[in-house]
């Protein structure tokens, strides 16, 4: 029909038609034009090296914007067009950006400066390995309710594409790179050459030199034999091979999640076996290529290297020690003892002399002041002094759970203020024992809306562990008797 453009469609069917021997007319016709229209299609466009129109650009494309573009050549067209406006009012309309835009365009690609070129790597098996950290906030991951703010570890082989992957509860600390990265290379079973990471300050000391490795970084690597490399600053894409993977394991991850209903987990063990799974899952698709990359590692030393850091605090009378800007408690027989502690990602691990005293979880300070209380640290003195508990700095680590802190309100209302105290104090005491029975009886007492006392705890279902007999038999002594005794 006149008036009307020949769309790409009606051209394809046109020139099928004529390809399968129709005539010109019919397949025409059938592709929806005339026949004159399709003797026209043959005929060789004239190119033209002339104008239909004024050229809107005319007098400032010379004078105004090339040597503004020269001199900045990422100037953006809307920006030098609003400024030709400021100064000639009223003559150069915002319709002219379109234009400006592709002459702009043109200019850089005849004239502009060179680009950055990317040069992709042929991974050889066995040559390097690859780590990287990324948050993992946007999974919304809870553990009971409680959003679990984490990085992941991930490891990674670019001519396998086998992977590892770690959560990490803190930052990027040398602990961190160093679970991590002793983890995956046990689990693969060998060692590669190069190990590569971006500028982490866990593993470089980022100053003007080449190789300013930390200490702990240099150890670790030499540890295992493999050459210490890495990114130029900056330059994000020279680690490319795990930085679009990082993506992708999220997004695995966010799918595993998906299937499962549910982002909350029981135990942050029970998050990690699932990422487990979706690992496994990933490198059963990578088993021929490993296997020819397995030939070619190094094999593992004797013995994993240092993953943790060493600090030293000493417990104070509050029956508590200050680690990096955290406050934890320790039981009360430590009070004046100074601990060596190994620092990992997730624990502490306190020990006097080479003498393990206690464990617990660590803890990473944001903003806020952050305490790690256990109450069954100061349970013991709290007893002897249970008006002390009214006005204790950490009396919040004291309410084991939230039906905790509602059973002492209500005591706080009902009884006078050192019966209160002592109430509650002989309650807590008996949670030292055993916590889900006495939040069982508390949850119990309270919807029946009535006072929790300590004295019907004694009725309580409070078990104990049971103790297995370990008498030992007194004939086996005979065996240490030279001679029958004698």
């Amino acid at each position: 029909m006149p008036g009307k453009r020949i769309t790409l469609q009606q051209r394809t069917i046109f020139m099928t038609e004529r390809q399968k021997g129709k005539t010109q007319r019919v397949a025409a016709a059938i592709a929806g034009f005339s026949e004159r229209s399709a003797r026209n299609l043959h005929k060789p466009r004239k190119s033209r090296d002339y104008r239909t129109r004024k050229d809107p650009l005319a007098g400032v494309w010379e004078e105004f914007f090339l040597p503004k573009l020269r001199k900045d050549s990422e100037l953006q067209a809307i920006t030098l067009l609003e400024e030709l406006q400021d100064i000639r009012p009223g003559e150069f309309p915002s319709s002219l950006l379109r234009t400006l835009q592709r002459r702009i365009r043109r200019w850089r690609a005849e004239n502009g400066p060179e680009k950055e070129v990317y040069f992709p790597q042929k991974p050889e098996p066995g040559w390097q390995a690859i780590s990287d950290f990324t948050v993992a906030d946007e999974l919304n991951v809870t553990i009971r309710g409680k959003q679990l703010d984490h990085r992941l570890y991930h490891f990674r082989l670019p001519y396998s594409g086998w992977e590892a992957a770690k959560v990490i509860l803190g930052g990027e600390s040398f602990t961190a790179i160093s679970e991590g990265l002793q983890d995956a290379l046990w689990q693969l079973g060998g060692v590669t050459k190069t190990h590569r990471t971006d500028s982490l300050s866990a593993a470089y000391k980022n100053e003007k030199k080449q190789d300013d490795f930390t200490e702990s970084y240099d150890e670790l690597c030499q540890h295992y034999g493999m050459e210490p490399t890495r990114n130029n600053r900056g330059q994000a894409h020279e680690n490319g091979s795990i930085e679009a993977a990082n993506g992708h394991l999220k997004r695995k991850i966010d799918q595993a999640l998906r299937i499962r209903e549910s982002r909350d987990f029981d135990s942050l063990q029970s998050y990690r076996e699932l990422i487990a799974k979706v690992i496994h899952r990933h490198n059963q698709h990578r088993v021929k290529k490993l296997e020819i990359e397995k030939a070619t590692l190094k094999p593992l030393p004797a013995f994993r290297s240092r993953d943790y850091n060493v600090e030293r605090a000493k417990v104070t009378k509050n029956s508590t020690f200050q680690l990096r800007s955290v406050i934890y408690s320790a039981p009360s027989r430590l009070i004046g003892m100074t601990l060596k502690i190994h620092l990992y990602d997730d624990r502490l691990d306190c020990f006097l002399g080479s003498d393990k005293v206690y464990s617990t979880k660590r803890l990473c300070r944001n903003k806020k002041k952050v305490r790690s209380i256990d109450f069954h640290h100061v349970i013991g003195t709290l007893v002897r002094k249970p008006q002390a508990f009214r006005r204790y700095a950490y009396r919040d680590a004291l309410f084991p759970s939230p039906i905790f802190q509602q059973a002492w309100e209500l005591l706080d209302k009902e009884l006078a203020g050192h019966e209160a105290c002592r109430e509650y104090v002989k309650i807590l005491a008996k949670a030292a024992e055993d916590l889900q029975s006495v939040e069982a009886y508390l949850a119990k007492r309270l919807g029946q809306e009535k006072l929790p006392r300590s004295k019907d705890l004694r009725q309580a279902n409070i078990t104990h562990p049971a103790l297995e007999d370990h008498t030992p038999e007194l004939e086996s002594y005979d065996q240490l008797l030279v001679g029958g005794g004698q």
